[in-house]
């Protein structure tokens, strides 16, 4: 045999700490036919500063779909499946690379996926630039040995082969066609080395993560052997793997035969389907009042058509795939939403979700059954939810399973006449929908019985669009497109229906009032600034306290929230009136001549709203501004001390009861927001930030000049009556 090696690498990532699925790092490689060996390569790393502390990676690996990863032990949605993903854990201690080997024997060809991320996030937040995150990368290199020759087995042909030694198995593959029911293998003649009954290891299927579904034969002292697979995957290679259990050096001869039972399918009418599909797109949709069905046939077409069911092993109805938009399609069934269910055979419908950009949302199947379309109260229609190959034998076994998957059931009667499964990434392949009528008594009650079942099925990025209390966001990983949910207001989840945090309504409307009254203290600031006519800070003021407001009550995560403009907008308008602010603020103590001042005012506004552009979050577009107005204030103070001879501004009284006060304030609360900040205490953290940097304001401004007098009001008003004046000086007197 011909064995190619083949090499696969994607670039090394940055690992988050998680706290939703958008912080786990994907990384996507595709398997290709006929491998044999599958090895990842898995590379950790970290950084080597003193912020960088031991370290576990946790490392989930799914093939055909991103894994379904649940780290912080959290509800999903009802009606979802879950199936723990496959995980391996990486620790980074004292070394700064860890370096680990996962092998795969006989892996599924096709998509693989791997997910890494950090432990729970502590949930602070961090200004950019007062520290500095330790980074820890991850990379997923991946080595497969294929095999280039590999033997295929033709139905109904005895096929000899041998199996060299135990340390090399045989391998061989056989095409499983549409409609096949049943798969036969039968080893024939296996005999060893030294002409006796042979010992071999049979496995037929590939391995698929995190459940393999493997099938194994063990064939001791026996010359033939045989194993049948009921509902073998359609349209697919099955690997199959021969491994010897004798001797060190003792070959094993053996035939090989796979032989198939297909299944004749049964369809309505394709006059019927195209006419369905014609009203459909000019109609109403499926679901919607007054969706059209199918054409009521006569009593004799429907006597004929039950009379030609029970030559079927299964009814094909005919559905089309609707694509809507970047994962989120919808299916429609051409004869109508309702489809008819009879005991004789199963009702198929196929799901395709093949395309390999299905996989990052959510397949949501809802079925309704017609309760007056039951003859039997005690019937119950049985369905399977399955990929690869559907299930054909519901009335025997009752169970939801195939040859290599391991289906979703689903139940309805007239006592539950509804019934929802979603599936959380599924995997890429076709997708089967059986469903079949069962009776109590036996499968003879049900001969002449039928129901109607209304079927809804759709694949939408996010189940309920995250709910009220989440946003769906659209990831990508290259060109490779998935969907997740990112929650607020304390709810948590898959889809954000956890409530074991979520913020009660009150505690919601408690926060967006803390965080916009709590603006309300600019009111003295601007009181002041106005007192003592630094009308232009005032005016900054009151712009700063009136963003700030309405920024904070378009920015809370809950219900109480209101808009007056684009989010982004407000948010930038906040960050700017904040820092020019504390600009102006610092300016005006400086006491510079005033065209100085407001040209500097101006100048220093238009390279912070620059700055913000650039970088809204850094924190050197505030400390920037303020490093270099207090540069200016300091010089400016030595030029007046010096020039006066005299420590400045000369009052004591000032400085205790005016700067050193507002100068405290501002560096609580500069600490209160560098370092105590977290999600759940923000509401009140940065409520106590407003209040501490409009309190400091009021304290930090300087006294108004001594030529400008305290505005008074009286002598601003006219009176109605008035003592004329006459100011003219009397040149000449006449006597």
């Amino acid at each position: 045999s011909l064995y190619v090696s083949e090499y696969f690498s994607q670039s090394a990532q940055k690992l988050s700490f998680y706290s939703w699925y958008g912080n786990a790092k994907l990384f996507h490689f595709r398997v290709p036919e006929d491998t044999v060996l599958l090895r990842w390569l898995l590379q950790a790393s970290r950084g080597k500063g003193p912020e960088c502390t031991n370290m576990e990676i946790t490392v989930h690996f799914r093939y055909g779909a991103p894994p379904v990863i649940n780290p912080l032990g959290t509800d999903f949605p009802a009606n979802a499946t879950v199936r723990p993903s496959y995980s391996i854990s990486i620790t980074l201690s004292s070394a700064v690379q860890n370096t680990t080997f996962v092998n795969v024997t006989t892996p599924a060809a096709g998509d693989w996926f791997i997910a890494a991320h950090l432990p729970e996030a502590a949930g602070r937040i961090e200004v950019k630039g007062f520290s500095t995150p330790c980074p820890y990368m991850f990379q997923a290199d991946m080595f497969v040995l294929r095999l280039a020759d590999m033997p295929v087995l033709e139905p109904g042909v005895a096929m000899p082969q041998t199996v060299v030694s135990p340390a090399k198995a045989l391998h061989v593959k056989v095409f499983v066609p549409k409609h096949t029911a049943v798969m036969w293998l039968e080893l024939r003649n296996c005999m060893s080395g030294e002409q006796k009954a042979c010992a071999v290891r049979v496995v037929l299927g590939s391995i698929t993560l995190p459940q393999s579904f493997q099938r194994i034969i063990t064939c001791v002292g026996k010359v033939n052997c045989s194993l049948a697979l009921d509902s073998p995957p359609w349209e697919k290679w099955l690997q199959i793997m021969v491994e010897s259990l004798g001797a060190a050096n003792a070959s094993v001869s053996v035939e090989m035969l796979a032989s198939f039972r297909a299944c004749r399918p049964g369809s309505t009418s394709s006059f019927l389907n195209f006419g369905s599909l014609n009203q459909s797109q000019t109609g109403p949709r499926p679901g919607s009042a007054g969706a059209a069905g199918s054409p009521t046939l006569s009593t004799g077409e429907t006597s004929r058509n039950a009379s030609d069911q029970r030559s079927f092993c299964l009814q094909n109805q005919p559905v089309v795939r609707e694509d809507l938009d970047v994962v989120s399609v919808r299916y429609r069934l051409l004869n109508g939403p309702s489809v008819p269910v009879n005991s004789l055979s199963p009702t198929l419908l196929l799901l395709n979700l093949n395309t390999g950009m299905d996989s990052g949302g959510s397949l949501v199947v809802n079925l309704l059954l017609n309760k007056t379309s039951v003859s039997l109260a005690n019937a119950t229609v049985v369905a399977c939810v399955s990929a690869a190959s559907p299930v054909l034998s519901l009335n025997a076994t009752h169970n939801c399973s195939t040859a290599f998957f391991q289906g979703y059931p689903l139940r309805v009667s007239t006592s539950s006449p509804e019934a929802m499964l979603i599936v959380l990434y599924p995997q890429t392949d076709d997708w089967f929908l059986s469903l079949q009528l069962i009776c109590p008594k036996g499968q003879g009650e049900c001969n002449a019985a039928e129901a109607k079942v209304t079927v809804f099925a759709y694949l939408t990025p996010c189940f309920n669009d995250c709910g009220p209390y989440g946003q769906c966001s659209l990831l990508r990983r290259h060109g490779y497109l998935y969907a997740g949910c990112s929650c607020k207001a304390g709810w948590g989840g898959w889809s954000c229906t956890d409530v074991t945090k979520a913020q009660s309504v009150s505690a919601q409307n408690l926060a967006t009032l803390l965080l916009t009254l709590s603006n309300l203290m600019f009111l003295p600031a601007i009181a002041v600034a106005v007192y003592r006519y630094y009308l232009v800070e005032a005016s900054v003021y009151t712009y700063t306290m009136f963003f700030s407001t309405f920024y904070h009550a378009c920015d809370q995560p809950g219900v109480a929230v209101m808009c007056i403009m684009n989010y982004d907008t407000l948010q930038y308008c906040d960050f700017l009136g904040s820092v020019v602010s504390i600009w102006v603020t610092i300016l005006c103590m400086s006491r510079v001549k005033k065209i100085l001042k407001y040209v500097l005012f101006v100048l220093g506004t238009l390279l912070i709203a620059m700055s913000l552009q650039l970088d809204r979050r850094g924190v050197w577009n505030m400390m920037g501004p303020c490093l270099f107005a207090l540069i200016i204030m300091i010089a400016a103070w030595v030029y007046h001390g010096v020039k006066r001879r005299h420590c400045y501004p000369p009052s004591w009284k000032r400085w205790v009861f005016y700067l050193l006060p507002g100068i405290t304030l501002a560096f609580i609360a500069i600490s209160v927001y560098a370092f105590m900040e977290t999600n759940e205490n923000y509401y009140y953290t940065h409520s106590i930030w407003h209040v501490l940097v409009a309190s400091s304001v009021a304290f930090l401004l300087p006294p108004r000049d001594k030529h400008k007098k305290p505005w008074a009001w009286s002598q601003k008003l006219t009176c109605r009556y008035q003592i004329c004046q006459n100011d003219r000086e009397e040149l000449y007197a006449v006597t």
